[in-house]
């Protein structure tokens, strides 16, 4: 009915590593009913340091038996049965990448004694192997070796067995139980008081920093997610091994939640966030007075903290935006860098052109100010209004001068008809063109919900 194994392995995750050692003790439900155990060839050096851990040497290992010899009869062990381990997805994982590799596809419903120890046993110091054991009188003289900690599993197993009173295990066994899928730090208490709602949420390690942010228009949902596939790779391994605890922030909208979530991994820079995390700006539009006077225009790569004039995500987006400029201003395109320096200006050879400082200062930049001008002015300035956290709230999201200015929550009978009573409402945050891209497409896909707005 029940087999609780125990493994050990080169390293942390199954995509990159292989087993050393496997056991495998059935249970029947009341007692011990059959065991097995074997060296095994990983078919790679084993680390050092996991040799001084386990006492398994690459001398041990060169002539016992590869994975695929034996998969078969493991995969007859454990097929029909329930899966219980320690940790269990860490064991699980192996086996199952293993056991596919060999052409058998495990698929059995698990137990996590480390879970179901919090619940039948609730209280306790740790519920680490070797402390929990411990704690329950229970002698491991075989510490590291998968038989010595597989039986000393299906001991304290034997109690939970006699001592669950409520039902746990029964619970956990349920085709609709999740909780076996969950990272074993993790409460299912997290999970359950989670919202089926937009927002925000957080992954916190052992140390309550925050190590994964994430939207989802559904929280619980997204959540739940994240659990369903227990990859066999380091990164999968190593994000479910440090979630301790989740927190959340609801929104009213998933747009809402979507800028919320950027301006998030901004701001904690979490370890397992990548995708957003370089997402800028490349471009900006900027203007400088060179060495005789003459206000120029170039589009440059965008630097933190500087203050262009318009921000743009490519290089043709900011060159189509600058020759618009200097077709409908008449500025010269040497002076804005579309020319190259040994390149002749059209404009030289009709008119005076201040790139021959045959125009007078004042006359060009009257022009350059107007192109300027008119670039801020067109910039549009609006408000996303949409859904609240609550039926008596909208939330907002304002865009001014073409830039993201910062979002939050008012109450219906508030009135604000303008910028200026709108703006003391919001909490402003940094912007980039991530967010300015998201709500643009948003107003032009629900006009419904975008207020314009005298800057």
């Amino acid at each position: 009915m029940y087999a609780i194994v125990d493994i050990e392995t080169t390293g942390s995750h199954a995509s990159a590593h292989g087993i050393t050692e496997i056991a495998i003790v059935l249970h029947d439900g009341e007692k011990v009913t059959e065991r097995f155990e074997t060296l095994l060839n990983p078919c790679t050096d084993i680390p050092v340091y996991i040799q001084a851990l386990t006492g398994i040497t690459n001398d041990m290992v060169c002539n016992a038996p590869l994975f695929g010899n034996i998969a078969e009869h493991i995969y007859d062990l454990l097929k029909g049965r329930i899966f219980i381990a320690h940790n269990v997805n860490f064991d699980y994982s192996f086996i199952k990448h293993h056991l596919m590799a060999a052409g058998f596809d495990l698929q059995c419903p698990k137990l996590c004694t480390v879970r179901l120890g919090r619940k039948i046993f609730p209280g306790l110091p740790s519920y680490s192997l070797g402390k929990f054991c411990r704690q329950m009188g229970i002698d491991n003289n075989a510490r590291h070796r998968a038989m010595g900690d597989a039986y000393a599993t299906a001991q304290l197993f034997s109690l939970m067995l006699q001592n669950d009173k409520d039902g746990h295990i029964r619970e956990s066994l349920k085709l609709k139980a999740k909780e076996n899928s969950l990272p074993s730090n993790l409460p299912k208490q997290n999970i359950d008081a989670l919202p089926d709602a937009p927002g925000v949420y957080y992954f916190h390690d052992n140390k309550d920093k925050i190590i994964y942010v994430g939207k989802a228009k559904s929280i619980k949902k997204r959540v739940n997610s994240h659990f369903k596939n227990n990859r066999a790779d380091l990164q999968k391994q190593e994000f479910l091994k440090n979630i301790h605890k989740i927190t959340h922030q609801s929104c009213g909208t998933e747009l809402y939640a979507f800028i919320l979530e950027a301006v998030e991994i901004k701001r904690l820079w979490p370890k397992y966030n990548r995708a957003q995390k370089h997402h800028e700006y490349t471009y900006g539009l900027y203007q400088f007075e060179d060495q005789r006077g003459y206000l120029r225009l170039a589009i440059d790569k965008w630097q933190k903290y500087s203050r262009p004039l318009y921000t743009c995500n490519s290089l043709p987006e900011g060159y189509n935006l600058l020759n618009t400029l200097v077709q409908a201003f008449d500025l010269c395109p040497k002076l804005c860098f579309i020319l190259q320096h040994h390149q002749d200006c059209p404009r030289n050879t009709t008119k005076p052109c201040a790139c021959q400082n045959t125009e007078t200062i004042k006359r060009y930049n009257a022009r350059v100010n107007k192109a300027i001008t008119h670039l801020k002015e067109a910039l549009s300035t609006f408000a996303i209004r949409d859904k609240g956290r609550s039926d008596d709230e909208n939330s907002y999201i304002l865009i001014e001068n073409g830039e993201f200015y910062g979002m939050g929550y008012i109450k219906q009978h508030l009135v604000t008809d303008g910028i200026a009573s709108l703006k003391p409402h919001l909490t402003p945050y940094p912007g980039n063109g991530y967010i300015k891209s998201m709500v643009a497409n948003y107003a032009v896909n629900n006009p419904e919900c975008k207020i314009d707005l005298a800057s």
